[in-house]
């Protein structure tokens, strides 16, 4: 199968994912930057500079990507120009919409009117085009315009899977007094409320530690609040860093806390955590959320903008330590037995094969390729 992915730019989510299927495609495989990486996600270490022989830059030769677009079998869109998209649907050719939800701050009715237009024209509803969705409440967004029915599978971002040979030695390296936060400090990823989160365990008598990984414009605002607030003992903030540091804190961390709204598309650190083994406390807006996460299972989820509810969570598992170890192994198998790279490619090869043999998709029960059900925005227990 020749196989095109067509997305913003090369980064680490998508390169473990591309490895495997260059690897499965017999090297059939490209992927196409259609542009370039933005300054703050370079700054957070997501620079690839030695990116693999099948990346390609859309800008150097647009007419030769334009030809691998409309002549491969199968092609996964990301987030580019609609334009890039509609060649190849008016050619009638297999076509993989890779989308986040499109309505990551509500949709009111003028916002719904003013795309109805729009999506109906670039999501042709008899053409073999079907929805990747990279985020439990993608699937329905779009069924609102009355899209991809029965035509869409759940995707997401697939970062560097670890599968460690000793789980024992893993465990033994996480202190359960650390609680770590990272990404960008921005308004809809809440970083201030995990700094509320650790007043309220201090005032509760607790031993933590909360470290906070990032930066971003509420760096400075974020540093106050833990100075005025006599933070500066039980909270550090220690930058940007490169991925494979991030990696390094979660694999030490007992607690991961996610406290990012609606307008978090996936998600990919929650991926990263679970595999690191941590006990996850996780806001249930999160795109990634609902599908890696089983509540009291591998993790645990409270309702977007709860404090008193996140509080709750974290300060069990601070007084009970020994509930962390038994929510970050199942956290880990989640990651390295479905949630991952290679478990998506094999499945995503399966099912486009079966979609352009028979229109039939390949029935998977749960993880990556299984069909997506539209759920609510609204606060759920599982």
């Amino acid at each position: 199968m020749r196989l095109v992915f067509v997305s913003n730019f090369f980064n680490h989510h998508q390169h473990f994912l591309s490895d495997a299927f260059y690897r499965l495609t017999d090297g059939s495989y490209c992927f196409i930057a259609y542009g370039t990486m933005d300054e703050e996600r370079v700054r957070l270490g997501w620079n690839n500079a030695d990116a693999p022989d099948y990346v390609r830059s859309y800008s150097a030769d647009p007419n030769a990507a334009d030809s691998l677009i409309l002549d491969a079998d199968t092609v996964i869109f990301g987030s580019v120009p609609n334009q890039l998209l509609r060649a190849r649907i008016k050619a009638g050719k297999q076509t993989f919409r890779y989308s986040e939800r499109l309505f990551k701050k509500g949709s009111g009715s003028f916002r719904w009117l003013y795309h109805l237009f729009q999506f109906r024209r670039d999501n042709p509803t008899r053409q073999p085009l079907y929805l990747l969705c990279a985020s439990a409440y993608a699937a329905k967004d779009y069924a609102s315009f009355g899209l991809f029915r029965n035509k869409a599978y759940c995707w997401g971002y697939f970062p560097e899977t670890r599968r460690y040979e000793n789980m024992e030695t893993l465990f033994e390296a996480k202190d359960p007094k650390k609680i770590l936060w990272c990404g960008r400090f921005i308004d809809w990823k809440h970083p201030d409320d995990v700094v509320r989160l650790a007043e309220r365990l201090k005032h509760a008598g607790l031993s933590f530690h909360l470290d906070m990984i990032g930066t971003g414009y509420m760096e400075e605002s974020i540093q106050s609040m833990i100075a005025n607030r006599g933070l500066q003992d039980c909270v550090s903030m220690l930058g940007a860093m490169a991925p494979s540091e991030v990696r390094r804190h979660m694999e030490e961390a007992g607690i991961y806390v996610y406290t990012s709204d609606f307008q978090e598309g996936w998600g990919a650190v929650l991926n990263e955590s679970m595999n690191s083994g941590c006990a996850v406390v996780a806001s249930h807006a999160i795109g990634s959320v609902p599908y890696l996460l089983q509540n009291g299972e591998n993790g645990l989820i409270y309702k977007s903008g709860d404090l008193d509810g996140m509080e709750a969570l974290v300060s069990q598992l601070l007084k009970h330590p020994e509930m962390q170890r038994p929510l970050g192994e199942k956290a880990c198998q989640t990651i390295s037995l479905t949630w991952n790279a290679e478990t998506a490619a094999e499945r995503f090869l399966k099912l486009a094969s079966d979609l352009a043999a028979s229109g039939i998709s390949t029935r998977y029960a749960s993880g990556p390729c299984c069909p997506a059900v539209k759920l609510e925005n609204t606060w759920f227990h599982s």
